[in-house]
């Protein structure tokens, strides 16, 4: 882990760039003076980790990772003091508009079918490409008390910040939904791939300190993107 760290460093700053061979296990051996087999290892680490792919006839090369940092994540980063995206991330509001909501929308908010709500869509790059398309869905009254929801521009405290500086509910409560599904048109274009492409989704929804509805978003993840949680077991 000690070594692997280290050319994982390489790489973040740029001295090691994608396609560019790691340091061959024969090199690890000379410079950390470490056996074969712990040299050996340090290529399974850091293709564990993301930072590495095996490519037939090259051998083990850098590869960036593809993370996603999901709407709860970024909810949980706010509030830290962080910014809700990652350095190398940037932010596309690709559309803010007034709708009637769907069956599945109106469910999920605790509305009729065809009531009118706010949707919010975004777009997350990194420098591997597009990481999520994502969009929101919040009651149409709160257009009122947040005009800005309705406008094609990034949110200092995201949704989440908003609302709750606006109407005092606070995001108390989600509930996250993993699963696999075909990607509409409306959204392929902006995800980079074609209509109907199989992708992995994530669902949340979020409740307010009283149990009331606040938010639905649904995210499609970038093609290749994985998702993953680490936790500390002690």
């Amino acid at each position: 882990m000690r070594i692997a760290t280290q050319i994982i460093r390489r790489i973040t700053s740029g001295d090691l760039q994608p396609g560019d061979h790691i340091p061959s296990v024969s090199k690890i051996m000379e410079t950390e003076g470490v056996s074969r087999a712990t040299a050996a290892r340090v290529a399974s680490v850091l293709r564990a980790e993301g930072y590495a792919e095996s490519v037939q006839g090259v051998g083990t090369v850098v590869t960036r990772p593809k993370k996603l940092t999901a709407g709860a994540d970024r909810l949980a980063q706010l509030r830290t003091g962080g910014p809700g995206i990652g350095e190398d991330e940037r932010v596309e509001i690709v559309g803010a508009e007034l709708e009637p909501a769907t069956q599945e929308v109106a469910d999920a908010l605790g509305l009729e079918a065809g009531a009118e709500v706010i949707r919010r869509r975004r777009r997350y790059i990194d420098g591997a490409g597009v990481v999520t398309v994502s969009t929101t869905w919040i009651a149409g009254q709160l257009a009122e008390q947040a005009p800005e929801l309705l406008e094609t521009e990034p949110l200092p405290k995201m949704t989440f910040g908003l609302i709750e500086e606006r109407t005092g509910r606070r995001a108390s409560r989600r509930r996250d939904t993993v699963a696999l599904r075909e990607v509409p048109e409306d959204v392929a274009a902006l995800l980079d791939t074609e209509p109907g492409t199989v992708v992995l989704t994530m669902t949340n929804h979020y409740w307010d300190q009283d149990g009331e509805p606040t938010e639905y978003a649904v995210d499609y993840l970038g093609v290749g993107r994985d998702l993953s949680s680490e936790y500390d077991l002690d």
